[in-house]
């Protein structure tokens, strides 16, 4: 498959790229047991391929499966220091000081904080369709003039319309860029990005979410926590993907020390538990756990990719551990098929109903859906 820059690109064959985004360079010759990656990972009970919800198939890591055993007798307490070692190991991570970080209950929670905390009456809330669907649902309570912008050519955030949004009348503005992008896997420039957050306005802030960061390695990317001197800018990330932990359900902020202080004010109090945060500190102590993940995920995806190609589906280029492909037909009856062949597959993120987004699970995993898609071609239901 031939890789051609995303800038270039045709929308069918920016479809068409597969492998070269995210995965190149790490699959050739990949041959790795679930065992070298995190530990074994468990089945599901009813023997369901579960493809649907984006988890890292492997769950969590030997040591930090090792340290909620160890952990499991301090259940009884309240999460106080663990909460300040979790604290001070994430600013040295990210190179900043303790007052700068904010956790959260997965990083949804640190999303709902900020919507919340800059809610303002007639403040606009920006954000490309589709992405996350968690940021739009926070905001109905409150009085946001929502505007959603639909993607570029590319599956990008159209980062030139969504500023002409903003800058077209006066107040509060709240920019939601997750990047790379869920449900489409795509990255937006993260040139583009940051010449939009240098030249904002006093009153516009950017929540940008960094949920699949570890996944990217696509030289176009880089994370937003250097504007962390920008009190306009709030950057979250989670546990929830390549750490293996979305049923613990710990995330985190990166913003400046009156911003972080303001989302505390719609915090819920102790709001890590215990176990959560020991898996996690665990999880960032183990420096090959990333790297372990990536060539596990790359190696999924190029069986996946293979898969759809010689059943000829589009698919977008990924930077996550997702897929989002193209179907034919209609997409619940879809997933009925799927769920009665033994896979759960993704939701419907409108308006592209015309695609499916597929979680990447182990490569045995993969084998088997691929097994699966290629029924469904010889049927004629794909």
């Amino acid at each position: 498959m031939t890789h051609i820059s995303e800038g270039t690109m045709e929308r069918r064959t920016f479809l068409r790229t597969g492998l070269a985004f995210g995965a190149v360079g790490m699959s050739g010759g990949l041959s790795l047991l679930p065992e070298s990656v995190h530990a074994s990972p468990k089945a599901s009970s009813d023997g369901m391929l579960r493809l649907n919800s984006n988890e890292n198939p492997f769950g969590l890591a030997p040591a930090a499966r090792s340290a909620i055993i160890d952990n499991l007798g301090e259940a009884n307490r309240y999460p106080r220091t663990i909460r300040t070692d979790m604290v001070e190991a994430l600013a040295t991570l990210q190179g900043v000081k303790p007052e700068n970080i904010v956790l959260g209950n997965g990083s949804t929670e640190v999303l709902q904080m900020s919507v919340q905390a800059l809610a303002k009456p007639g403040a606009k809330l920006v954000l490309a369709n589709p992405t996350f669907e968690d940021v739009p649902r926070y905001a109905s309570p409150y009085t946001y003039d929502l505007q959603k912008v639909p993607l570029d050519s590319n599956y990008a955030h159209d980062i030139g319309r969504m500023k002409e949004i903003v800058d077209a009348s006066s107040g509060r503005a709240l920019v939601y860029i997750c990047n790379p992008n869920n449900p489409t896997g795509t990255l937006t420039s993260s040139a583009d990005v940051d010449a939009w957050i240098q030249s904002g306005a006093d009153d516009v802030y950017f929540l940008v979410d960094e949920a699949y960061y570890e996944y990217c390695t696509d030289a176009s990317y880089w994370s937003c926590v250097k504007f962390i001197d920008d009190p306009n800018v709030i950057v979250t990330r989670s546990f929830s993907k390549i750490y293996g932990m979305a049923g613990m359900r710990l995330g985190y902020a990166v913003a400046h020390e009156t911003t972080a202080d303001m989302l505390r004010e719609y915090i819920a109090s102790s709001n890590a538990n215990y176990l959560a945060l020991a898996a996690g500190h665990a999880s960032l102590e183990d420096s090959q756990l990333i790297e372990r993940s990536r060539k596990a995920n790359a190696e999924g995806m190029r069986i996946l990719h293979e898969a759809l190609d010689e059943v000829g589906l589009d698919y977008l280029p990924s930077h996550t551990n997702f897929v989002m492909h193209r179907i034919n037909g209609d997409q619940r009856v879809y997933r009925e098929r799927m769920a009665e062949a033994g896979a759960k597959v993704g939701r419907s993120f409108p308006p592209m109903l015309e695609f499916n987004r597929l979680s990447i699970g182990t490569p045995e995993e993969m084998g088997r859906f691929a097994g699966i898609l290629r029924d469904f071609h010889k049927k004629g239901w794909i």
